[in-house]
């Protein structure tokens, strides 16, 4: 067993191999204070013939066994992955990705694996170092290793991995990985950060991920593997001198149609047209014909941006395309918008619930509830293709996890607006920065359905094309940036500053100076597009939908919880029959109170008022007699609350027999005068008539 450990905030971070796992080509145990990982790595000896693309998978796992439980369901065993654990295998995925050599084409498949969950919060960030260092130590042809840290802002202090308790008071959280040489990933979210603030947590960040990445060399070098040769591709020179022969002045062509559709469609026939000129059945040669075409394609769209500064659409650098937007389009849902920039185009729907439609999570770190939740949707039909449609992937969740802590620093809180919020984002069309378009039209949604949001949020899509010493930063990418540039960088804010960000990077890495011009050029686009946003609808409707529930919320004190609940619910089951009304009751005391019509609130509100009311000396009240009694009658004066009305106090005149004067069910004026020690209450029926025939 071998094992290198440093420092971080007091705790030591440990590496160990040579224990666990070890029929796997790289095997790390990650330790820091009580959370412990296994990071393993196999890839098969020999490589797939039948691709041109590197097959890496990525899987995070969490064991109920890690934090001391039995999983829930009827099966009593770990079941698919949650979400949780998607968005964490595309957090490890996403930096190390991009750091295998060009032709290793072998099945790589990376598993981590929480064994023990700790308040540390590090599992993820451990969980990349892990898998860097299980690639790093194998025979495996990684490029590496990947450093990666988690920086809380917390006002003007940044904080080195917040545990659990601290990530609570965080305003802002980052998660960042890298190489030595520079960042690789970046994703984080909260309440509205500068551009400063942010390049200042990535400085902090990446001194941390070069003291990571050394513990990791420090590994390598005793426990490390040689690596496995691989050849690069090379290229037919021939044949890629007869592709461009025939087809390069027809793709310059082609590559500046500013209709997706229409693009794509003249590309792929030049490409028909050559593999039929080219291949032939007995020397079918197509699939390098393509790569060859695309490579064509791919530096012709590049030399395009860096020497004229002209994109595939004929906009500028920084240009944006054209928006337009509508609201208020669906008449039965609560809130919706339809958002168009270029060829992207979302379809945001928002949904108001009560408390019964909280998501609930049942998690290593515990359980909690959920109240507002964006779901996205990606249907082949957006991109003009035919596919089957399948339960949300790991893209979907992924996008929609960005939009979503997007907007939730903006959301008002619970006790201001007690609803349960959901959005529905369907992408009718894509063509490039999808998940933007969703946070605008989720901002549209919720203004439209009247949501008190604190500010409306804007998102972009930054990319990057760098060659050697010349870069140029895109603002809002096409498809065909993404894909051909070398950067995806998407940027969500208000005016005042980011409420969230993702970057991904598919060369070595971009230096702080890129980074910096990319937020700049950011935050323009973002404001321009907020502007756009305004003229559509510029605050959130002072009213809810038609359809939307009512929610009503009052405070009662904790003692007096149990009175509106009653025995085994039957106080608040009477409520709910007797008044139609959706009742939520809090262990804080507060109550929620949701129906379709205000006036059903009402009365669920006058119930509830009327029982936890406390009787007052001198105070007249119309009561309900309960039970007559040879020596008077006992009256209920509030839910649940009577008071003994004595004979002697029923009339000025002598009374013989009680029933003479009340019978039960009958409704009297009486007023309270005593309420004793052991809080019994004496009423009065003759001091209630005085003073009613006085008034």
């Amino acid at each position: 067993m071998t094992s290198v450990q440093l420092e971080v905030r007091e705790k030591s971070l440990i590496l160990e191999t040579g224990r666990f796992a070890k029929q796997a080509d790289g095997s790390v145990i990650v330790k820091y204070g009580d959370t412990i990982v296994l990071a393993t790595a196999v890839a098969k000896k020999e490589a797939r013939e039948d691709i041109d693309f590197f097959p890496l998978t990525i899987d995070y796992q969490e064991k109920a066994y890690a934090a001391g439980k039995i999983p829930g369901g009827f099966f009593k065993r770990e079941g698919r992955p949650g979400e949780k654990e998607t968005l964490v295998s595309r957090l490890i995925d996403r930096p190390i990705r991009p750091l295998f050599p060009d032709g290793f084409y072998s099945e790589t498949q990376g598993i981590v694996s929480v064994l023990s969950f700790g308040e540390e919060n590090v599992a993820d960030i451990i969980g990349i170092i892990g898998m860097s260092a299980a690639m790093s130590i194998s025979d495996i042809p990684f490029e590496g290793p990947v450093g990666a840290v988690r920086i809380g802002v917390k006002g003007e202090s940044l904080i080195i991995n917040p545990d659990l308790r601290e990530i609570e008071e965080c305003d802002f959280n980052i998660v960042v990985a890298g190489t030595e040489e520079a960042v690789l990933m970046v994703e984080g979210g909260g309440i509205e950060i500068s551009e400063s603030k942010l390049l200042e947590a990535l400085d902090i960040a990446h001194k941390e991920i070069r003291r990571f990445v050394d513990l990791q060399k420090e590994l390598v070098s005793l426990a490390g593997k040689k690596k496995r040769p691989v050849t690069p591709p090379q290229p037919d020179k021939d044949l890629a001198n007869s592709v461009a022969e025939f087809s390069l002045e027809k793709i310059k062509e082609a590559i500046i149609i500013p209709d997706k559709l229409r693009r794509q469609d003249a590309l792929d026939e030049i490409l028909k047209s050559i593999i039929d000129k080219l291949s032939t059945e007995e020397n079918d040669i197509s699939k390098n014909i393509a790569a060859a075409f695309n490579k064509i394609e791919k530096d012709l769209v590049r030399n395009m941006i860096l020497e004229k500064g002209i994109r595939a659409d004929g906009r500028r650098p920084n240009e944006i395309r054209k928006i337009s937007a509508d609201v208020g389009i669906l008449p039965r849902a609560h809130g919706s918008a339809l958002f168009l920039r270029g060829e992207t185009q979302a379809l945001a729907v928002v949904t108001l619930g009560t408390a019964d439609d909280e998501q609930r999570i049942d998690a290593l770190e515990g359980e909690s509830k959920k109240t507002f939740m964006l779901h996205y949707n990606f249907p082949p039909f957006s991109v003009g293709e035919v596919k089957f449609l399948r339960s949300a992937g790991r893209r979907e969740i992924g996008h929609g996890m960005l939009a979503e802590r997007a907007l939730k620093a903006m959301l008002p809180e619970k006790t201001e607006f007690p609803y349960t919020i959901r959005i529905v984002s369907d992408i009718l069309e894509s063509n490039g920065s999808s998940s933007m378009a969703t946070v605008c039209g989720g901002t549209l949604a919720l203004m439209d359905a009247g949501v008190p949001i604190k500010a409306p949020v804007a998102g972009i899509a930054m990319g990057l094309v760098k060659e050697g010493e010349k870069t140029v930063v895109l603002t809002d990418i096409l498809g065909l940036e993404d894909h051909l540039g070398d950067m995806d960088f998407k940027v969500t804010g208000t005016e005042n500053g980011i409420t969230a960000f993702q970057m991904d990077v598919k060369i070595s890495g971009v230096s702080q100076e890129i980074m910096q011009k990319a937020l700049e050029q950011a935050k323009e686009g973002r404001l321009y597009i907020l502007d756009k946003m305004k003229g559509i609808l510029k605050e959130p409707r002072g009213s809810l939908a038609k359809y939307a529930p009512r929610i009503f919320t009052i405070q009662v004190p904790i003692d007096k919880i149990r009175d509106v609940i009653g025995t085994g619910g039957k106080v608040i089951r009477g409520i709910i029959e007797a008044t139609g009304a959706k009742i939520n009751v809090e262990d804080t005391g507060i109550i929620s109170i949701a129906s379709a019509d205000e006036e059903s609130a009402q009365k669920a509100i006058d119930i509830i008022k009327g029982i936890i009311a406390e009787p007052e000396i001198g105070r007249i009240y119309t009561g309900k007699v309960m039970r007559i009694v040879d020596f008077g009658a006992f009256v209920e004066i509030l839910p649940g609350k009577d008071g003994l009305l004595h004979i002697s106090q029923i009339s000025d005149q002598r009374v013989a027999n009680v029933k003479d004067e009340l019978t039960e069910g009958q409704e009297v004026s009486v007023k309270v005068i005593e309420i004793d020690k052991t809080g019994k209450i004496r009423l009065s029926k003759k001091d209630a008539d005085k003073e009613m025939s006085k008034a």
